[in-house]
């Protein structure tokens, strides 16, 4: 058996967390996201925090180059 050689790699960089994405205006699937973000995190659940995040983000209106609907 060959002894395999192990190296160390490079330092890893992390960067700060996204700020939270804002709802759009008048928007009522945005104002859900946010109460149910709002309240993920007083429960301490982080992910399901993010996951409002990441829809609020993903939601149609915020497309590129499109304007709300």
């Amino acid at each position: 058996m060959s002894n395999p050689r192990t190296t160390i790699s490079g330092p890893v960089h992390l960067s700060l967390p996204r700020t939270p994405p804002d709802p759009a205006p008048g928007c009522g699937v945005c104002a859900a996201l946010v109460s149910q973000r709002q309240a993920a995190r007083d429960r301490g659940d982080l992910s399901a925090a993010t996951d409002a995040d990441v829809e609020i983000r993903n939601h149609p209106h915020r497309t590129r180059g499109q304007g709300q609907s």
